[in-house]
């Protein structure tokens, strides 16, 4: 199904029982798979490519629990040209891939999030709200991105490395903040960043380590919790 006003770029591919609804904006030699769902006012520009199963510009939603609230709406999604996003990927509103971004099957991008230009994010991984990521940054597969991260140009991210924004689990009675990764940095596999520490540039981060204060720019720290080598 697709909406009387969405307008539609030259030799665009749509696949079977896509839906794409009102004020979506489609550029040129793009290909859209099966069962994909855009929603309203997604923005999609020329020679992106989109799997089946995949849902963009989806809105925020929450409970009484929640200790902060999404916004009700938020921008429309906006994707640049020639990104490719996977199977199975859900991107919420409110969110901007610069172009050349690459999004890999079964992936989550949440509202308030900046992925700038030929950056990667892997298969299962999950990027939390209110985060930024540089660009030619490499998060690999299962990586879980905590919410108010900065992830600056160039970081690389094994798998399966966990972040967290909040030191005193629930509470609320903390400021929310993130890992900061500084440019160029590298984070082995199953790394654990505990929240504000700050990777400085050019740092390395061994598998398995558990960071909990800041290591500074071309440093390398293991073991847990995290040391610096000599």
């Amino acid at each position: 199904m697709i909406h009387e006003t969405v307008q539609i770029g030259k030799n665009v591919v749509v696949g079977e029982h896509a839906v794409i609804e009102e004020n979506v904006t489609i550029g040129d030699d793009v290909t859209i798979g099966h069962h994909a769902v855009i929603k309203k006012d997604t923005q999609i520009g020329s020679r992106v490519k989109i799997g089946d199963l995949t849902v963009l510009g989806k809105t925020a939603s929450s409970n009484k629990k929640m200790a902060r609230q999404p916004k009700k709406a938020g921008a429309p999604l906006r994707i640049e040209a020639d990104v490719v996003i996977g199977s199975n990927v859900v991107i919420y509103r409110d969110v901007w891939l610069a172009q050349g971004v690459f999004v890999g099957d079964m992936a989550s991008i949440r509202e308030n999030v900046k992925v700038d230009k030929e950056s990667i994010i892997g298969r299962n991984a999950m990027v939390e709200n209110n985060t930024n990521i540089g660009s030619r940054v490499t998060i690999q597969t299962g990586c879980y991105m905590t919410a108010d991260m900065e992830i600056e140009d160039e970081v690389f991210i094994g798998p399966c490395c966990s972040t967290s924004n909040d030191k005193y689990m629930g509470m609320g009675n903390y400021q929310y903040q993130g890992p900061r990764i500084k440019r160029g940095a590298k984070i082995g596999n199953n790394a654990t960043l505990l929240p504000s520490v700050v990777i400085g540039e050019h740092a390395v981060i061994g598998a398995g380590a558990v960071i909990t204060k800041d290591i500074p720019a071309g440093k390398t720290a293991v073991g847990n919790p995290g040391r610096l080598l000599k």
